[in-house]
């Protein structure tokens, strides 16, 4: 079975006809091309996924791309503005928070939701913020400190 969707991913209407059991990681991978999504786990635990519906986070893959029909996605890729990176994806750069690189889409994303909600959060709910994101580099320790730096810089996500 299929269905067509319609949805805004990164600011642009798309329509698409799609299965019905198609993930959403596999249709902005697959279909759209947007690659900085990454296909970690495959079971919801990694969160190297993560995208934002609507502005929350989201696991895209364990998301049907069906299920966000009408809705609003955004990945890594919508954060930059004018070829420049967001300061939330400087500071990582620049924090180091990043070493394979691998979750850092995720990481990001799950930060840009929690700093639209709150654009001051405390230590305790940014970590709480990335508790659905693994790392098997860094510690975790830099990541923090990037989003710390990302506040201080005036991030207004």
């Amino acid at each position: 079975m299929a269905s067509i969707i319609n949805l805004k991913v990164n600011g642009k209407t798309q329509e698409h006809l799609i299965p019905d059991a198609m993930l959403l990681v596999d249709f902005l991978r697959d279909r759209l091309g947007l690659t900085g999504t990454k296909q970690g786990c495959d079971g919801g635990e990694c969160g190297a996924c993560t995208v934002l519906v609507d502005g929350r986070q989201r696991l895209s893959c364990v998301t049907l791309a069906k299920s966000v029909a009408g809705k609003t996605v955004e990945t890594i890729e919508s954060i930059e503005t004018k070829g420049r990176l967001s300061r939330l994806q400087a500071a990582f750069h620049e924090k180091l928070g990043t070493q394979c690189g691998f979750c850092t889409p995720g990481m990001i994303m799950a930060a840009e939701s929690l700093l639209r909600k709150n654009p001051a959060p405390e230590r305790d709910e940014i970590k709480e913020a990335l508790s659905g994101n693994l790392c098997r580099c860094t510690g975790y320790v830099k990541i923090i400190e990037s989003v710390e730096a990302a506040i201080l810089t005036g991030e207004q996500a």
